[in-house]
């Protein structure tokens, strides 16, 4: 692992320690949406290791793979997480870090508090599949994660009106520098704080929980919303005016995760509204159905657009499997896993519970390929990225790209 990266070093970086964490609750989706029986909230402990002891079969053994790959990507998040917090502590006594709080990229500090809020649901997932009979006593933590949450939340507020209030005073954003769409950091991170407080706004069971959590959700998703839109207007009419930056295209895909954490966080109110204040026991799933087609309809869009320009730009080739070098790389990662997840909604929420497909029936396991595709094409570009970029293997790729130049010579 490279360290001490002074000036070099950038707050984009912590998007490193994201993906990593958002690979680990991508895993936990099989678990909670092909294990779990209907009638529970999520897949915990007392549901998964049953299953994985009590049955020897090729479904055991996928589960075992499934826990490998989230202690995994686990261990790499929080790792990268204190390397970063490491990175970051030198970093800010440098020239480079007033600069960037003088700058349009004093935004990229918005991925701290978004990489907090995933390391909180990192852990939850771990906890409720590692701690026995943990979902006995979840109504007690609902409030403590629901506190951790507003801090984290209070804390991206922080730094985004320091920002904020900054471009207001002086005037000095820079709209020549903004063909992309980095700006949405912003309303990533808060969007994934919304998401955090749907979780006890739709799981628990005490109205007066259930309505501190909705109302702070709705709080979020509002700034969310306004933010999203103002910011990506500016990030249009600056691609429109100066073309779209080439090292910060891969932004162009950031809009997936965000309509994802929007779209789940929708989905938990809507059941949180019905179980607990119109004691709905079963919504109405055709509902779902309609919002998570708007949902995959607009993260196809955005996922096509932003890959015809990257491939015409030669992104991938240079920044991905060529020499050239740029944290902000890792934000390919976020989309892959947000896709992933959102695909796994639809499936469960969207078709199986309307009865359009039969769980795992030929076409059930048809309609994942291309989401598990997706997701296994992530960990690949992860894996290439984390070699490239924080491992330091410059020198063994260079060799690669001049033995593929004179192979083709």
């Amino acid at each position: 692992m490279i360290k001490s990266l002074g000036e070099k070093y950038t707050p984009l970086y912590f998007l490193a320690s994201l993906g990593n964490g958002g690979l680990a609750v991508s895993f936990y989706m099989y678990l909670n949406f092909m294990i779990k029986p209907p009638n529970v909230p999520m897949a915990t402990y007392d549901i998964i290791f049953p299953a994985l002891l009590n049955d020897i079969s090729i479904s055991s053994n996928l589960i075992v793979v499934v826990l490998f790959a989230m202690l995994y990507f686990s261990y790499h998040h929080i790792r990268l997480l204190i390397w970063n917090f490491r990175e970051y502590g030198l970093f800010k006594k440098t020239e480079a870090y007033q600069t960037l709080k003088n700058s349009n990229g004093e935004a990229t500090l918005m991925t701290i508090p978004l990489t907090l809020a995933m390391s909180v649901n990192v852990l939850f997932v771990l906890s409720v599949i590692f701690i026995p009979n943990l979902w006995t006593y979840i109504e007690y933590l609902f409030p403590a994660a629901i506190i951790v949450f507003l801090s984290i939340g209070m804390y991206a507020l922080k730094i985004f009106t320091e920002y904020f209030i900054r471009l207001l005073v002086n005037g000095d954003f820079n709209f020549i520098s903004n063909n992309n769409f980095t700006q949405l950091i912003v309303v990533f991170a808060f969007s994934t704080i919304t998401v955090g407080f749907t979780a006890p706004a739709a799981m628990s069971h005490h109205t007066a929980t259930s309505a501190v959590a909705m109302f702070l959700a709705i709080l979020f998703g509002t700034i969310t919303t306004l933010f999203g839109a103002l910011f990506l207007l500016f990030g249009f009419n600056s691609i429109l005016s100066h073309s779209v930056a080439k090292e910060g295209s891969p932004s162009l895909w950031i809009q997936i995760p965000i309509v994802t954490l929007f779209t789940i966080s929708a989905v938990r109110i809507y059941f949180a509204v019905s179980h607990n204040f119109l004691h709905i026991q079963h919504p109405t799933p055709i509902v779902l159905f309609i919002l998570l087609s708007i949902a995959i309809s607009l993260q196809l869009l955005f996922g096509i657009v932003g890959y015809i320009v990257m491939v015409k730009i030669n992104y991938f080739s240079e920044y991905v499997d060529g020499l050239k070098k740029s944290p902000g790389s890792f934000s390919l990662i976020c989309p892959g896993v947000a896709f992933f997840v959102l695909g796994m909604f639809f499936i469960h929420y969207g078709l199986v519970q309307n009865g359009i497909i039969i769980k795992f029936s030929i076409t059930y396991f048809l309609i994942m390929i291309p989401i598990v595709m997706i997701q296994l094409m992530t960990i690949s570009t992860l894996l290439k990225l984390r070699r490239k970029l924080l491992i330091g293997h410059e020198n063994q790729l260079e060799r690669q790209v001049i033995t593929k130049k004179e192979k083709t010579v």
